[in-house]
């Protein structure tokens, strides 16, 4: 058998390529890594159908974490709080939902972190119900109405707080109706049973679109969520136990892999990609609504799952200022609270 440098260029182009389909070249990309410690893995999140938590939704349906060789579990919450209290009581074994969680439990004494940002931006809406309130836009008015939010202690509530201390409300002069995160969310508003409230897409697109609310306040988009907090805002992430991180270094690594996979698919995908890869309950029946909100979340989304060190600081001084108790037991520690060191690596396998 002659040798292969030995034969000419066009020969040396046939056996390589009969070589590769044959499986004996592995390319760069797809080469071996640790395999994941943990067979199976429940991720906790408060609304998996919502736009919010879409880069979790698509590394599912795409496969990539079976392919990153995890089964993952999502258990779906009314809301990112419930979520979270699934993980702390052990249900769960990772969340995902808004940064400051992290923030909030490492102040009671319980080390989380995040490991992969999913959006930018809180991609929050706080609407005025047109039927409840002629103007939606003076926010004094709602004192002892009712605002729905998606569950007590998420991010929707977190939110709906910061606009209402602008219109000088505190948290106690209205009443808090938690309404999920889905269709019922929206028929809560339009049956008149909450006045007011702060929620995610698509459900705030449905009430838009069909003329239910005035917007009061929109971090959807990057610009949005910049005036609102004063710097750039992190949205939803991925996070769990410092334990769990450190006990299971290849697992977190493969959920980090599969969710930057998520986010770079994103980045390209067309309408026909959304409709084919989405399930139409996440849609709640309507395709056109669905597309739409999700144009105007499409910035807020992460390119890469990096979590930005401003956006850090920024979240850190909103919980200072605005959600922090006298009970808190730890002062802020920005730096114990997230890590990129899996994202980083995640960027490097898929060229993200």
């Amino acid at each position: 058998m002659p040798d292969v440098r030995s034969l000419s260029d066009p020969g040396r182009r046939h056996c390589l390529a009969v070589a590769a389909s044959l499986g004996l070249l592995v390319s760069a990309p797809v080469r071996a890594q640790p395999r994941p410690e943990r067979a199976r893995v429940t991720l906790a999140l408060g609304g998996k159908n919502t736009l919010y938590y879409l880069p979790v939704l698509l590394a599912a349906q795409l496969n990539y974490f079976s392919e990153e060789g995890v089964a993952v579990e999502l258990q779906d919450h009314a809301g990112g709080g419930l979520a979270e209290q699934a993980l702390v009581s052990g249900h769960a074994d990772v969340a995902a939902g808004a940064y400051q969680h992290t923030i909030l439990l490492r102040q009671r004494g319980l080390n989380c972190r995040a490991f992969a940002l999913l959006g930018r931006a809180p991609q929050t809406v706080f609407g005025v119900s047109n039927q409840a309130l002629a103007d939606g836009r003076a926010l004094n008015t709602l004192r002892g109405q009712r605002v729905g939010i998606s569950a007590p202690d998420s991010a929707t509530q977190w939110f709906a707080r910061l606009v209402l201390a602008r219109g000088g409300l505190g948290p106690d002069d209205v009443q808090w109706v938690g309404v999920g995160t889905a269709a019922a969310a929206g028929a809560a508003l339009r049956e008149g049973r909450i006045e007011a409230i702060a929620n995610v897409d698509p459900v705030i697109s449905q009430l838009e679109f069909g003329g239910h609310i005035r917007v009061a306040a929109d971090a959807r988009s990057l610009r949005g969520a910049q005036q609102l907090y004063g710097g750039p805002m992190p949205g939803g992430c991925l996070y769990a136990p410092q334990g769990f991180v450190l006990r299971y270094p290849n697992t977190t690594q493969a959920l980090a892999n599969a969710v930057v996979r998520a986010l770079k698919w994103l980045q390209t995908a067309g309408p026909s990609d959304i409709v084919r890869v989405v399930p139409e309950a996440a849609m709640s029946g309507d395709r056109a609504i669905y597309l739409a909100a999700l144009d105007k979340v499409r910035e807020a989304f992460s390119p890469d799952g990096f979590l930005n060190e401003d956006a850090v600081q920024t979240a850190h001084r909103l919980v200072t200022e605005q959600l922090s108790t006298p009970a808190a037991v730890r002062a802020a520690a920005p730096a114990a609270t997230y890590t990129n060191e899996f994202v980083l690596k995640a960027k490097q396998r898929y060229a993200a």
